[in-house]
């Protein structure tokens, strides 16, 4: 008989029994899990999907750019990429600014421009704002990530603490202790702080991979932009200059 009555207990302490028996605070903290591992993994998708893609034209856009015999012709190219490729848009800034730099020296306006900024200065004001751009870009998802690896857990062990509170206001009205009494709502208890950790799991983790996989972009912007630098403020590349591709 008691083996049966632990059994029956046991099956107490699913999903399904969780769900009848929640509060009005149970639910806040179930839906709460929910969303958050519904918006990190949306942002896992996301950040993969985007990274791959900036790496994977990385190499075929600024090797095409040292390859082309025109800049203006490369110019052209970088304008054909994506609205997203970051490599084609830093490009695209400094060419910007340098005509800009042109046009204002040949309309004769160069009294204040020339005072404050020279040529190299600058195109490198542009370039370290095109980098910032989408160095930012790149970051997005990374805050909610950071929020869901480190707070997941403690919303799970507030579901938990509640649980066990509520379990022992049972057992104490009832005056029964028995493993029928005390299953459901331990077994409940103990799903939230599993939910907690499944949720915030996948969000470290990936956390910790984009951090590292966007700073290894971020080099190549400034590897990159400085290459730009020098190109547009002397008319050609620096000769020795390290390679971009890795």
């Amino acid at each position: 008989m008691g083996g049966n009555a632990n059994a029956e207990a046991m099956k107490q302490m699913g999903f399904g029994n969780l769900v009848q028996n929640l509060d009005w605070l149970g639910w806040v903290v179930l839906v709460t899990l929910v969303v958050m591992s519904f918006l990190s993994w949306y942002f896992i998708i996301a950040n993969a999907i985007r990274n791959a893609m900036v790496r994977g034209r990385a190499d075929k856009v600024i090797d095409g750019f040292w390859g082309n015999g025109s800049t203006q012709d490369a110019i052209r190219e970088l304008e054909a990429q994506p609205k997203g490729e970051p490599f084609s848009k830093i490009a695209l800034d400094a060419a910007s600014a340098v005509a800009h730099h042109q046009q204002t020296a040949a309309a004769g306006t160069t009294g204040r421009l020339a005072e404050s900024l020279s040529r190299s200065e600058f195109i490198d004001r542009a370039l370290r704002q095109a980098v910032s751009r989408e160095s930012l870009r790149l970051e997005g998802g990374m805050t909610l990530l950071a929020t869901v690896g480190s707070a997941a857990p403690f919303v799970g062990l507030l579901g938990t603490v509640w649980g066990i509170y509520n379990a022992l206001i049972r057992i104490s009205a009832s005056g029964n202790a028995s493993m029928t009494a005390v299953a459901g709502p331990v077994g409940e208890a103990l799903i939230m702080t599993a939910f907690g950790l499944f949720t915030a799991i996948p969000a470290l983790f990936a956390y910790n991979f984009y951090t590292r996989s966007n700073r290894l972009t971020y080099a190549r912007f400034d590897e990159f932009a400085h290459d730009l630098h020098d190109f547009f403020a002397t008319g050609s590349r620096v000769e020795g200059a390290a390679p971009t591709s890795k």
